[in-house]
């Protein structure tokens, strides 16, 4: 009996085209779309053996969806930070010296958030860079929204220092 692994491998390949037009169709766009097909790979090919899958091409279906829906989240979400009257005043007009500060704060900031310890770090991405709602968040990990609201604290604690650039 084929893993689920090399079943959802194999069943990816014969797909791609399709889940390419499905990805595509939910960004509403084509870029990230073959990002996210990667993604999707990867995904399946660290399912678990011991987990049963009834319907390997709904699920691969469902997981492209998924990954789908939060990175066109997380890319709506960047887009806002960047944005000129996001970050400051409507009135206010930065200076490329200005732009180019604010750009390295927001890469600095997502560094250090790439070595946060989990599940810290996966709440705070989830809530702050794609946008779900703390009650999303404790939902998805199964946790109260009081955990999530402390997790979310302790990150913003631990990134401060990202931002001054210390």
């Amino acid at each position: 009996m084929p893993s689920n692994a090399s079943t959802l491998t194999e069943l990816l390949i014969r797909e791609r085209p399709a889940l390419l037009r499905l990805v595509r169709s939910i960004l509403g766009h084509d870029n990230g779309a073959e990002d996210v097909i990667q993604s999707v790979w990867f995904k399946a090919r660290g399912v678990d053996s011991a987990q049963q899958i009834d319907n390997p091409r709904a699920y691969l279906y469902r997981l492209a969806a998924n990954l789908a829906t939060d990175h066109g989240r997380e890319h709506t979400r960047r887009t806002r930070l960047l944005a000129e009257h996001y970050l400051w005043g409507p009135d206010e007009v930065l200076s490329t010296e200005e732009q180019v500060m604010a750009q390295d704060e927001l890469q600095r900031v997502l560094e250090a958030a790439s070595h946060l310890p989990e599940p810290t770090r996966s709440m705070f991405q989830l809530n702050r860079l794609q946008g779900l709602t703390q009650a999303e968040v404790a939902k998805r990990h199964r946790v109260s929204v009081t955990t999530v609201e402390n997790h979310i604290r302790s990150a913003l604690q631990r990134l401060s220092w990202a931002r001054r650039g210390r």
